[in-house]
């Protein structure tokens, strides 16, 4: 069954326009899903690698080596002159042309649920408001009505972090790839292929009697859930086409391609990204969890960069060589920073007031460290970044206007970033 972006019955009351889950889809569905209106791929898209729990960022792309909350991490050189960056992302120094490092995010938000709300919306939670995901949001803009695959994917996340359509509706929310997997194995839409022994005929029949059934229940008895149904549904029958349905074949690429973005969940994941965007999603989210490490800081940001490492360097790598990197932006961030303190269990704890967030690729300007934090890490002295600004930017390089309302479900317009957000001029 395609997962699509599924609400308890708190997220119905609370965010009663998100997607739930499609029906049951299979191969057999592409006949009717033929028809489906075409065009043109999106000029640009977005790849979010989510950090999930609050990297530690100055263990990463601002490291304080020689003081007290530096840590024991050495800082190598990169292709940019007098950038540096931690010893245990070698691949991506080299890269570092083609990459902006932001080192002055700041926010007031230091738990995981408000402030990931917040990185992926643009705004604090509300109560009667039904934020949108910022996949959603680009989704929205420049996404392809009617296309084969979803234009909004979110890869391995953990199912509390999802955001859906908001007040967009639910044909604005995620295709859920792999949620809850263990490894990459779980990167798989299940249900591709239909059950043996019935007909090409009769499998039409059915889908068209269910799309019936589902247009009349919505007209007889409508609601939020039943529109989501029907809308999950027809994303699924699209998703069947064999177009599509090969776009989640890691198999068909090479394995020495395979290797180099690493095994693992995030890797693959990455490399899944990639298939992604270049068939048109408009917007992909990978996450890596394990990140939020109070307890043996050290050790865990080691292995978790070395994932990193090697998957954002072979997805610059594969994007390039592909003639996609110039339209696809790529953001590495998670919802806050930790403590530049190392507190007694050798762990860093969350830190919101000065952090670092990492682009590559699109409309940025490569080659660039933007903002500063004094030598301690513990505070911004240049060039302050909030979310607002980060997420005007991001929209910007995809041909996106930050100032474009929306109406929202409280029947007020709301802005795609928020009216006190400005594009970060020196990244576009």
């Amino acid at each position: 069954m395609a997962r699509f972006w599924q609400p308890t019955r708190r997220d119905v009351l609370r965010h009663t326009a998100v997607g739930v889950t499609g029906a049951s889809v299979s191969g057999w569905l592409g006949a009717l899903a033929a028809g489906a209106p075409k065009g043109p791929a999106p000029s640009r898209s977005v790849i979010l690698l989510w950090l999930t729990g609050g990297p530690s960022t100055i263990d990463m792309w601002d490291l304080k080596p020689g003081h007290a909350n530096g840590g024991p991490f050495k800082e190598i050189g990169t292709a940019v002159s007098g950038v540096r960056i931690s010893e245990h992302l070698p691949k991506l120094a080299k890269w570092t042309k083609d990459m902006a490092i932001v080192r002055s995010m700041s926010t007031k938000e230091g738990d995981h649920g408000r402030a990931s709300f917040l990185l992926r919306t643009g705004y604090t939670p509300q109560a009667s408001i039904q934020f949108p995901a910022l996949g959603s949001l680009v989704a929205t803009e420049i996404g392809r009505e009617g296309a084969d695959l979803p234009n909004f994917v979110s890869i391995a996340s953990n199912r509390s972090g999802v955001l859906g359509g908001g007040f967009l509706g639910p044909h604005h929310a995620p295709l859920l790839v792999g949620e809850g997997a263990t490894g990459p194995s779980g990167l798989t839409v299940p249900d591709l292929h239909g059950p043996g022994g019935v007909t090409t005929d009769a499998r039409a029949a059915r889908v068209g009697l269910l799309e019936g059934l589902d247009k009349a229940f919505v007209s007889d008895r409508g609601g939020p859930v039943a529109t989501s149904i029907r809308a999950a549904s027809a994303r699924a029958v699209r998703l069947m086409r064999p177009e599509a349905a090969a776009a989640f074949r890691l198999d068909d690429e090479p394995e020495a391609t395979r290797d180099a973005y690493g095994r693992g969940l995030f890797g693959q994941g990455c490399l899944l990204a990639r298939r992604l965007v270049e068939r048109g999603v408009p917007f992909v989210e990978v996450s890596l969890d394990g990140w939020d490490t109070h307890q043996d800081n050290f050790e865990r940001v080691r292995l978790l960069s070395g994932q990193v490492d090697a998957a954002y360097s072979s997805l610059l790598a594969d994007l390039k060589d592909r003639g996609r990197l110039g339209s696809t932006l790529v953001v590495c961030q998670g919802e806050f920073g930790r403590t530049p303190k190392i507190n007694g269990n050798a762990g860093r704890d969350h830190w919101p007031q000065s952090w670092a967030v990492a682009l590559a690729g699109g409309a940025v300007k490569g080659g660039q460290v933007l903002g500063r934090t004094n030598d301690a890490g513990t505070d911004v002295t240049d060039r302050p970044v909030t979310v607002p600004d980060l997420i005007a930017t991001v929209v910007k390089s995809v041909g996106i206007d930050p100032t474009k309302q929306n109406m929202s479900n409280v029947g007020r317009p709301i802005r795609i970033a928020d009216p006190s957000a400005k594009p970060i001029k020196e990244l576009l």
